[in-house]
């Protein structure tokens, strides 16, 4: 495709947008009624403000979802202590929640407004961003074009590129190079996602490593954790985590596999809680005595299934066990985190289908903090070998910990990659008079 055409296909995007924006109310109701949107704020979607803007350089913040809200909290409050406004964009409910326990007031958050002209422009009228930061993945045509229009800086940060995007965006290359170039910065997280940028025609790119190695832990209530850890006794338990439809089958195959041995608790934790009925219905079809969290049920001897079908609660699931098979690996593609249960003292266990996450598990591997298993059978093993083997476990728990230490840096890599934008803006800010300062917050 030329360069001309690539204008014409990303003009079309464009005008289709248009001409769909009448359909928009109605379709973020019907989310609303899903439970997918928040019916308070969904103008917000529609690029209108609910609070106002401070006075002062203001930087706006994209994460899509949980993950990679978790990822940039440390940069956030690194630009923060800048005395920088952060005007901070998610796109989904749990997100936003996720953000008022973790940053209340510190940021100014709105959800990301749909990537189409009028939300758009609208909301980069209202709010000025002197610049644009986002994180991982998500590339947005419109809101792409509208920031280079204004002349905003767009730098990606913690950027990846899975296999199947790339090759998409790699079959139309003139399209890709026409939004890629666009992009002032580009910090990757591998070598092999910055060649991917490159090719795609992003310029500049540096590689920082994953921003993920840096975060803190993900907390939990202590009090609860007291209580369950009171009720589990000394069974030993496994958990199976960030699980997608059909992984949770194999979960209750390994349960009832191992049980005659070990008495175990399974604790199942799947990526999406709304699926917790379902999960509950095929677990009890199964033979299994289920205990749901979100019903606060007791863990009693009888249990065999401890449903993790809470949001912002994997600190809590992961400090229940030192054993975690990490999902989307085994029934599905594309990987999960595995950074969090190897922080937590969990040795790993993985499906072979990584690719999202190909270098943390490479590290974690090669370091003996993770396994890699190819099916139910050879999982269950995996399994039953940690759970009666107390010195192969510590020492996976061990190496996964020596991983994860190897893997920090990414955050001063990327905050010194930042700096030729964040540095005029920290001045500025600093010039402010103080009685404004004062105000705009």
């Amino acid at each position: 495709m030329s360069s001309g055409l690539a204008r014409m296909a990303l003009l079309g995007y464009r005008m289709a947008g248009v001409m769909l924006y009448p359909l928009v109310g109605p379709y973020l109701s019907y989310r609303a009624m899903k439970g997918k949107e928040d019916r308070s704020r969904r103008l917000e979607r529609l690029g209108y403000a609910s609070l106002a803007r401070p006075r002062g350089p203001l930087v706006w913040v994209h994460a899509a979802s949980v993950g990679e809200t978790i990822a940039i909290l440390p940069m956030i409050r690194e630009l923060l202590r800048r005395e920088i406004h952060i005007l901070l964009t998610t796109g989904t409910v749990t997100s936003a929640g996720l953000v008022q326990s973790r940053l209340a007031d510190e940021v100014i958050h709105q959800y990301v407004p749909l990537d189409l002209k009028f939300p758009i422009k609208r909301f980069l009228s209202y709010w000025k961003p002197d610049a644009c930061i986002t994180a991982e993945s998500e590339i947005w045509p419109t809101t792409v074009a509208e920031l280079a229009r204004r002349h905003i800086p767009q730098i990606r940060v913690n950027a990846r590129i899975s296999d199947r995007s790339f090759e998409r965006w790699h079959n139309y290359s003139s399209v890709a190079e026409t939004l890629f170039e666009k992009m002032s910065l580009v910090v990757a997280q591998s070598d092999m996602d910055a060649e991917r940028f490159r090719d795609l025609g992003a310029w500049p790119v540096i590689v920082s490593g994953n921003l993920k190695s840096d975060t803190d832990p993900p907390p939990c209530d202590e009090t609860v954790l007291g209580v369950y850890r009171k009720q589990i006794g000394n069974r030993p338990t496994w958990a199976a985590i960030s699980t997608f439809e059909g992984e949770e089958k194999l979960a209750a195959t390994v349960h009832r596999t191992l049980k005659p041995k070990n008495s175990q608790l399974t604790i199942l934790v799947p990526r999406h809680p709304d699926r917790a009925d379902a999960i509950e219905e095929m677990l009890k079809g199964e033979g299994l005595k289920v205990a749901r969290r979100s019903r606060n049920d007791v863990i009693s001897a009888e249990t065999d299934v401890f449903l993790g079908d809470s949001i912002g609660e994997m600190g809590l699931y992961l400090r229940l066990t030192e054993v975690a098979f990490v999902g989307k690996s085994l029934a599905n593609e594309g990987g999960q985190n595995p950074l969090e249960p190897a922080m937590l003292g969990c040795a790993v266990l993985s499906g072979p289908h990584v690719q999202n996450f190909r270098d943390a598990y490479q590290h974690l591997v090669r370091k003996g903090g993770a396994r890699i298993v190819k099916d139910v059978e050879m999982l269950a093993k995996a399994v039953h070998y940690l759970l009666i083997n107390d010195l192969a476990r510590i020492k996976m728990v061990d190496s996964g910990h020596d991983a994860m230490e190897e893997m920090r840096g990414a955050l001063a890599k990327t905050v010194k990659a930042l700096e030729p934008y964040i540095n005029p803006l920290t001045v500025s800010a600093r010039l402010q008079p103080k009685a404004t300062a004062a105000a705009s917050r």
